[in-house]
């Protein structure tokens, strides 16, 4: 059986060989044989989509030992990839200026190319979850320390046949769990006989000497050595591994929108995703949601309301209006005025089709697409006194919706004791979102969203 580094190789070997193969094949049935043979500027592409796939693969890591991650990571991963080859052969045919092939190439190429690779991805998987299943392809792996949180680490690694290990039991000091092999003293011993790959160490770290000869112990027998440091208070936050100068540092609730590179992105996929949205369906769900509220009730058919956007910035956000008298709406946040709330407005609220002009404030730069939504001036005073991290959640752009509000947690209740949980719970889902953000989260969220507006389902909650 092939072991991890191997079985890295072999997907690297057939992702390249597939890569050509997609490539040839496309060129072969959109030009002329001779004219395929003849041609140096379609090798030429070639070679670049092949240093291009090595350099990609480099930056998003895609070769990196994957332990650690799911087959839906791996699978977008190889999107990225696949997508930059797509375009770069694009963009190359289109500033050559030559009629190097028919417009069918890309076609060809893309979905050949997708297909391949895919494939090859879901059977290598396939194969390699059945083996360890089978209790083979495995890493042997113990953990130095018994105590609650590596006790629950051991249960997620037993879980997960993905992870590719297999649990061989504790070192401790007290023999008391019967997992325990043996003590540290006999370390290197339980580490030969049982031909460990790797270590986890949970113990203290106060005392540095026992903590060295861990580290000896696992560098001369060639051992994988991994920290499971004990912090429970943290283990829903995002925490990034990084190094001041030569000491090494753990920073809490680390986001990539911190970065310029990733917020542009999702800038872009905003003004993308609400143009299109705005030209292929909204213009008409704004004309007949205004002229409806226009013709039922007196007032303006926008409402604007100041929020609390990122940075604590406030801005005016867009809704339809629902109510009648409006201009009051909000200065109680728990007061019930449902008896002012429109025909028109219950059905908008109830399927969140009032916040649809907010796309207006995605443009404007003042809300994203997806994000924790953005609270009202008072109601974010009322919610201050409930929870303390809620300042947390104007690290990012407010979202038109967010994964809080796709998980049941939207509006309030009239019972504060309930609606202090809710809260809490709703800024905790926020925090998560922020801390694990990516486009393909993004993409989820607006999919769950709009299945939610069809369905019926966790409306009105």
């Amino acid at each position: 059986m092939l072991d991890q580094k191997s079985l890295l190789n072999l997907r690297k070997i057939l992702d390249f060989l597939f890569l050509n193969i997609s490539f040839l094949l496309a060129a072969f049935f959109a030009q002329p044989i001779e004219a395929l043979l003849t041609n140096q500027l379609i090798f030429i592409l070639l070679i670049l989509q092949n240093i291009i796939w090595y350099t990609t693969s480099a930056i998003t890591s895609t070769y990196y030992d994957a332990t650690y991650r799911s087959f839906s990571d791996q699978f977008f991963n190889l999107g990225k990839n696949i997508i930059i080859e797509i375009v770069f052969a694009i963009l190359y045919l289109f500033f050559v200026k030559e009629n190097l092939f028919t417009r069918n190439f890309v076609f060809y190429f893309s979905t050949l190319l997708i297909i391949l690779i895919y494939s090859k991805e879901y059977l290598v998987w396939k194969f390699v979850d059945s083996e360890r299943r089978k209790g083979k392809n495995l890493r042997n792996l113990i953990v130095v320390g018994v105590n609650g949180f590596s006790l629950q680490f051991v249960e997620e690694i037993e879980l997960r046949s993905e992870f590719g290990y297999k649990f061989i039991g504790f070192i401790d000091e007290s023999l008391a769990d019967r997992n325990v092999l043996g003590r540290l003293s006999d370390l290197e011993k339980i580490i030969t006989d049982n031909k460990i790959t790797d270590v986890i160490y949970s113990g203290s770290l106060d005392d540095q000497q026992i903590f060295e000869n861990v580290v000896k112990i696992c560098d001369k027998n060639v051992v994988k050595l991994t920290i499971l440091p004990q912090i429970k208070q943290f283990f829903n936050s995002n925490i990034e591994m990084n190094f001041l100068g030569n000491f090494p540092v753990l920073t809490f609730r680390s986001n990539k929108l911190e970065q310029f590179q990733w917020r542009f992105l999702k800038r872009i996929f905003d003004i993308i995703f609400s143009i299109l949205a705005l030209i292929l369906i909204l213009w008409w769900v704004y004309l007949i949601i205004g002229l409806v509220i226009k013709f039922t009730s007196k007032g303006k058919v926008l409402f604007n309301q100041e929020r609390i956007g990122r940075g604590e910035r406030t801005f005016l956000c867009y809704k339809f209006r629902t109510m009648r008298g409006m201009d009051s709406f909000g200065k109680n946040a728990l007061v019930d005025d449902s008896d002012r709330i429109t025909p028109i407005g219950k059905i908008l609220r109830k399927y969140s089709l009032d916040e649809l002009p907010q796309f207006l404030n995605v443009l404007k730069g003042d809300m994203s697409v997806v994000g924790p939504r953005p609270h009202a001036v008072n109601y974010n005073n009322l919610y201050s006194d409930m929870v303390d991290e809620i300042k947390l959640r104007h690290r990012v752009k407010p979202g038109i919706t967010g994964w809080a509000q796709v998980h049941g947690l939207r509006g309030d209740v009239f019972d504060f004791e309930e609606n202090k949980n809710r809260t809490k719970k709703r800024i905790d889902f926020d925090n998560w979102y922020i801390e694990n953000w990516s486009v393909k989260l993004d993409i989820k969220i607006i999919i769950e969203t709009v299945w939610q507006i069809i369905s019926g389902r966790n409306l009105g909650t």
